[in-house]
């Protein structure tokens, strides 16, 4: 048990009185750092060694005066030496250690002088007298067991300890050691090697049993760590008086964490080495987002994929957290200040709010929510002990009212539900470490008397209400898995039907939205508030509608706060670029709600208050967009583009074309040009054989039509799909919709990164591709309305999105687009001008792609005038059209003004609609007899 820092400094002056007239470095050097050691109440002999030889980077030998692998280097000299030169010469050692054994911390002396370099950070290094060892003595918390490590998400050692635990993992279950009890294995381990170094044990008697008392072979490695085990599962006064002597250093744990007899594990030399290798790193260091990758590493890639499993990084996590619970409560803490009775009032709230991750996972959300209302309290305890104060030395465990079986989880597998209650209670061991930091006590909750509920089982299969009662519940927050509709098992749409009860709903939902719905149903008549970290597609196109219809069709729910679109981050290697929002929720709204906006998917949010959010995160009105397959505002009908099915025999690249001419000239009046999303954006030429209306005389007389012909309908009747194996027509398209006019093209898919979809005219003979729409009959005035930056802002916050670029919607965009009323000919007449004159820009750059005019960096200053003049266009006929009809005038100055008036636009229309027709229900006929 580390000691008190008033004890510490009690002996930090006892030893400075001691050794205040010492200064020969050969006659007592070690005896002094024995005696520092002792200071902190660690054995030197337990952690470090005396003049250990090492290479020098000029191939001599060295001798380091003592080191401590991986934590700590000194160097000694005589009294009046140069420090300067000693801190050079313990540099120069550097180079004969390995990774593992390089030191964190440089501490070089001459008995008169300390001066410590912290190698971890670029501060400068302090230096002070023996005299003032006393005034010193927080800086060396490292020795004493205080930690005050301050978290890093990209901190190496997060990682470095994941890929260790891994590869013991796979080791092992390489050896057959397998299932149920590897899992459990690890897991105590992982709480072993944490506790080595955080003074849950005292300092390294884990690494010293592994290292002292197993064999070179590991073949004795199994038995002692069931002996450890079973020590650690035993209360002090219960054991064996016989009880081999390092084993009693260690504490009794509890918490049923080593109560389960597991099969003896077989280890070899390798399996030890890799123990050891992740024994000698600081877990103390660790992160709590640690385990969400070390259960990522441990997994296997197909496992991952199953399970949907993305792990959160702190910083992701705190995204959530915060607006959720965490802001509210630090500024009523603020508000407080240091009235004692509202203080207590707050420290007893703290201690009654209970929280639900219902996908915990490894528990990330748990952990890091937990810290951050542990580190409330610590603040709330320095305020009512105020330094200085006689109730400064209190005993601390009577003070501390926050704790884990606070927080429950659900999570379907059974390793991470262990790993997220391990977590919770290391989590809970550094907090109290920070305890005995600010008061000067050690404290430590040992035995573990208290835990999280953390249940196995399959969240949409379960009672919530049976894990913890809806009554004494207060927030719903985590992470559910991402896994889109196409991608779900039967087992999983099951699931997804018991939790929505709505088969159409289940058939184009997010997996996650499963949870939404449970929560939906969970938080009925509570204060409870959710929020879920969601992927982006459940705010955009069909699924927004289908999604927020279920959800409210028996109650109110209100949108508090939500993060758009960010680019989703974790501590895994190989991170996957997932695009994700966050969406805060309740039956009450909130006094104050917000947006954060995200000026780039990979940059740092910007919190906006706004009076309403709607389903697709906009300041507007609560509208949900129906998918409508016609045009209800009178406008031209949008085409999809003719879908090939082809295997690519009808497509022709340049060359291609030239070729297959040479040897069928004859072919020359049924190639034409196609154009899909890529070709229309880069620049490119591909051609089409079409033969729509062909006669069937021409193609006959045509061999090498024919073979093409051929190879289509071979290739159609090898689908795995009945509608094209049974499709009759090998001579066309498998959709054929090309319009019968001239029309504007929309590309299906386009980067996020330019302000504007570049549409364009085509004539009828260039064949729209499937990758793209078509607009027929489309007047110069319907596109500069749809080119103009007022369409582009509905796109934005409307479509839905592959990854983060904008997947235009025929259904959804287009035919929910609220155009203005119809313009009077001097509006019409401008906005046609504007969108020549965009054509224009366009066409004076003929060398120039439309991918090179709209890269927001080289976009021509001539187009970005002609575009800003078409939007000037647009947005005054919008304005007239409000005028006229003795509505106020918009505000169109930004992107979010634009999308809240077409919200309320769209809500103008839509209520002049006829109402939909129900459908008419089939009479069934009755069987015969």
């Amino acid at each position: 048990m580390p000691l008190s820092w008033n004890e510490i400094k009690d002996r930090a002056l006892t030893f400075s009185r001691e050794w205040i007239n010492e200064s020969s470095e050969d006659a007592e050097a070690k005896s002094f750092w024995d005696g520092f050691f002792n200071v902190f109440g660690l054995p030197r002999r337990r952690v470090a060694t005396f003049e250990r030889k090492v290479k020098k980077i000029d191939g001599r030998d060295g001798y380091i005066d003592l080191l401590w692998k991986g934590v700590l280097l000194v160097e000694h000299k005589s009294r009046g030496k140069n420090l300067d030169r000693a801190h050079q010469q313990a540099r120069d050692y550097f180079h004969g250690l390995t990774d593992a054994e390089l030191p964190k911390y440089l501490l070089v002396s001459d008995f008169a002088r300390f001066r410590l370099y912290d190698l971890e950070t670029s501060e400068e290094p302090i230096e002070f007298p023996l005299k003032d060892l006393h005034k010193h003595v927080r800086r060396f918390g490292f020795i004493a067991g205080y930690q005050a490590h301050s978290f890093k998400e990209e901190d190496p050692v997060n990682v470095q300890a994941a890929e260790r635990m891994g590869k013991l993992h796979d080791a092992l279950k390489a050896a057959g050691y397998d299932g149920h009890a590897l899992e459990v294995l690890l897991v105590r381990l992982l709480f072993c090697l944490f506790a080595d170094d955080t003074g849950i044990f005292p300092p390294h008697t884990f690494h010293e049993l592994l290292a002292q008392r197993t064999s070179d072979d590991g073949a004795n490695l199994g038995p002692w760590l069931a002996q450890l085990f079973q020590t650690l599962n035993t209360d002090i006064d219960r054991r064996q008086k016989t009880l081999d002597v390092q084993l009693t250093e260690f504490p009794y744990v509890n918490g049923k964490l080593f109560a389960e007899p597991l099969p003896l594990a077989a280890f070899d030399a390798k399996m030890r080495g890799l123990l050891l290798d992740a024994s000698l790193l600081d877990w103390s260091r660790i992160s709590p987002a640690i385990f969400g990758s070390m259960f990522q590493s441990v997994m296997d890639a197909k496992a991952r994929r199953n399970l949907g499993a993305h792990y959160t990084s702190e910083k992701n996590i705190l995204k959530l957290i915060g607006p959720l619970f965490l802001d509210d409560l630090k500024a009523e803490l603020a508000r407080i200040g240091h009235t004692e009775g509202k203080l207590k009032a707050f420290h007893s709230k703290l201690a009654g709010l209970r929280f639900l991750d219902p996908a915990c996972g490894c528990g990330n959300f748990l952990v890091i929510a937990y810290r951050e209302l542990r580190l409330l309290e610590l603040e709330v305890l320095r305020r009512l002990h105020p330094e200085g104060a006689s109730s400064r030395s209190l005993w601390v465990t009577e003070e501390v009212q926050v704790d884990v079986d606070q927080f429950y989880g659900i999570e379907i597998e059974e390793f991470p539900a262990q790993i997220a209650q391990v977590a919770m209670w290391l989590m809970d061991h550094q907090m109290n470490m920070q305890v005995s930091e600010a008061f000067g006590n050690y404290f430590a909750r040992l035995p573990l008397k208290k835990s999280p509920t953390v249940v196995n089982g399959n969240a949409l299969r379960i009672d919530w209400n049976d894990v913890v009662p809806k009554d004494r519940l207060n927030y719903i927050l985590g992470n559910p898995p991402f896994i889109g509709h196409h991608l779900q098992t039967a087992e999983q749409k099951a699931d997804m039907l018991a939790s929505i009860g709505d088969a159409k709903a289940v058939g184009v939902l997010d997996f996650v939205t499963a949870w939404y719905a449970k929560a939906a149903d969970m938080i009925s008549g509570t204060a409870i508030a959710v929020a879920f970290v969601s992927t982006n597609s459940i705010t955009q196109g069909e699924q927004v509608g289908i999604l927020w219809r279920a959800l409210t069709k028996h109650r109110q729910l209100n949108i508090n706060f939500a993060h758009r679109t960010f680019r989703w981050s974790n501590e895994a290697r190989g991170k996957a670029a997932v695009y994700c929002v966050i969406i805060g929720f309740a039956e009450q709204p909130s006094a104050t709600r917000t947006i954060y906006e995200y000026e780039s998917v990979g940059g740092d949010p910007h919190p906006m208050t706004v009076g309403f959010i709607n389903a697709y995160l906009v300041d507007a009105p609560w509208v949900l967009l129906e998918n409508r397959s016609r045009n209800p505002f009178g406008k031209p009908e949008m085409m999809y583009g003719s879908k090939p099915t082809d295997d690519g025999n009808f497509l022709l690249t340049d060359d291609e074309k030239v070729a297959f001419l040479l040897a069928e000239p004859g072919a020359a009046q049924f190639i034409k040009p196609f154009i899909s999303a890529h070709e229309y954006l880069h620049g490119e030429k591909r051609w089409v054989l079409w033969l729509v209306d062909a006669e069937p005389s021409a193609i006959r007389a045509l061999p090498k039509v024919q073979e093409r012909v051929q190879a289509v309908a071979a290739f159609r009747r090898a689908s795995k799909a009945a509608s094209t194996r049974d499709y009759a027509y090998p001579t066309l398209f498998r959709q054929v919709t090309q319009p019968a006019t001239s029309y504007v093209l929309i590309p299906g898919h386009t980067s996020e990164n330019r302000a504007f979809i570049p549409f364009g005219f085509f004539d009828k003979d260039a064949i729209v591709g499937n990758s793209c729409f078509a607009l027929p009959a489309a007047s110069l005035s319907d596109f500069g309305v749809i080119q103009s930056r007022m369409h582009m802002a509905w796109v934005r916050y409307t479509c839905g999105r592959l990854e983060s670029r904008y997947r235009y919607s025929k259904d959804i965009v287009y035919n929910n687009f609220p155009w203005p009323d119809s313009p009077d000919d001097k509006h019409r007449e401008t906005i046609e001008a504007a969108a020549q004159a965009v054509l224009d820009a366009r066409a004076a750059f003929p060398n120039s792609t439309l991918a090179d005019l709209y890269d927001p960096v080289t976009m021509p200053p001539a187009l970005v005038k002609a575009h800003q003049s078409l939007d000037r266009a647009v947005d005054a006929a919008y304005v007239a059209a409000e005028k006229l009809a003795g509505r106020k005038p918009p505000k169109l100055g930004t992107d979010a003004e634009r999308v809240a008036f077409l919200f309320e636009r769209y809500q103008q229309l839509t209520s002049l609609l006829p109402a939909a027709k129900p459908k008419r229900a089939v009479r069934k006929r009755a069987a015969r007899a």
